[in-house]
């Protein structure tokens, strides 16, 4: 469904700058986050946080389980999640009506963590698909990021004010979702009162500078890249490559501007593991084909058809963390054996007009090649922050 997106900005970049003229009001009225259909998902709701989340097992030998997903129905902390570029409104900023785009990737991206947490994800006026097109295309953009940061931000305010009641949190993101909160961090938690609260900080898909070879200070002053399992309030974070395609020369991910930062990584099924070392990723992938721009062939050999939403696939990929040049991702190595009847590959990367961007990775799917590692990592990192209270 992305790489569809990120293919439709692209095209819209291309039209000429009439065509791209909305006929609506250019800024919707801000949110009013006491109000629940402010929410793309909160607790209790059927909304698509709660959605279906059971997943098709393929062994190597090619046998077929199905794991059924349960929510946690007295979940200890809270998640709050804010959603990557999705929105296919033609204004430079969206509106706040959760259109298919919006249901899909919080069905995809924050569902799973109810199985330990409550999900609270605002809507917000972030900058669309319409206008990351255009910045493609080369053309000035009218989009207000300020917006954006200013809902999630008063989203936040009111989810502390209201629900919080002295849990514990963890703030999940993708992409532009990721910024927006490494900026609400900044500005309303390092160093502040709500740091207490923070039980760690996903920020997936986006580049977190800290000092070359260090874990902070570099974007925040007292918030840490994670380095143990069992640490807390502290930054979870990284870009996803293959393996055998590490980021080229052009590519936005995995590097910082400043001299003397890096991109941080963090592995989250290893935490503090060297550069290099691979670890098998417990990986919950989309089972149909329109995730990736490339098709997803038959994931067995017999091509029986996936009854559920997502595949896991255990074993068959790796991650870690690598370096290559000034860039620092999470390689994905794939663990093809042609000789059992599963399937040797996986899409996910970004595919325009029939070719590979090689510069976006495999940023399609940086979240579902390691979810369970992700989920599980906020469980356990929960569960250590409320033993220091």
């Amino acid at each position: 469904m992305f790489a569809r997106l990120i293919a439709l900005a692209l095209a819209a970049g291309a039209l000429p700058a009439a065509a791209q003229q909305p006929s609506a009001p250019a800024v919707a009225p801000a949110p009013d986050y006491a109000q629940p259909s402010a929410w793309l998902c909160l607790p209790g709701r059927a909304d698509p946080c709660a959605s279906n989340q059971d997943a098709t097992v393929i062994a190597a030998d090619g046998s077929r389980t199905i794991e059924k997903f349960t929510a946690a129905t007295k979940p200890g902390f809270d998640c709050f999640y804010v959603y990557p570029t999705v929105s296919l409104d033609p204004t430079p900023n969206s509106d706040l009506n959760a259109g298919p785009e919006e249901l899909a990737v919080a069905a995809i991206q924050a569902a799973r963590f109810t199985k330990n947490c409550r999900v609270f994800a605002p809507l917000y006026r972030q900058v669309t698909i319409t206008a990351l097109g255009a910045v493609l295309a080369g053309k000035p953009v009218a989009a207000d990021r300020a917006l954006a940061f200013g809902d999630v931000a008063a989203a936040w305010r009111h989810y502390l004010a209201t629900e919080n009641k002295g849990r514990g949190v963890v703030l999940i993101g993708h992409s532009q979702g990721s910024y927006v909160l490494k900026e609400l961090i900044q500005r309303e938690i390092d160093g502040k009162p709500a740091q207490k609260q923070l039980i760690s900080a996903m920020l997936i898909g986006a580049n977190v500078g800290v000092p070359e070879g260090g874990v902070v200070g570099g974007e925040f002053k007292a918030v840490p890249l994670c380095r143990a399992p069992d640490q807390t309030g502290c930054v979870v974070t990284y870009v996803s490559f293959r393996e055998s395609a590490p980021p080229p020369e052009n590519s936005r991910f995995g590097v910082v501007p400043e001299t003397g930062r890096q991109a941080g990584c963090t592995d989250p099924a290893a935490l503090g593991a060297a550069p290099g070392a691979f670890q098998v990723a417990d990986a919950y992938l989309p089972a149909k084909s329109g995730f990736g721009a490339a098709p997803m062939g038959p994931w067995t050999s017999d091509g029986a058809p996936v009854t559920t939403r997502f595949v896991k696939v255990p074993g068959l990929l790796s991650i870690g963390c690598a370096r290559a040049g000034k860039f620092s991702y999470l390689a994905v190595r794939v663990n093809a054996d042609p000789a059992d009847p599963r399937t040797d590959g996986i899409t996910g990367d970004v595919v325009v007009a029939g070719k590979i961007l090689p510069d976006w990775g495999l940023h399609l799917i940086d979240m579902p090649v390691a979810m369970g590692d992700l989920v599980t990592l906020s469980a356990r990192q929960a569960e250590a922050w409320a033993k220091r209270r």
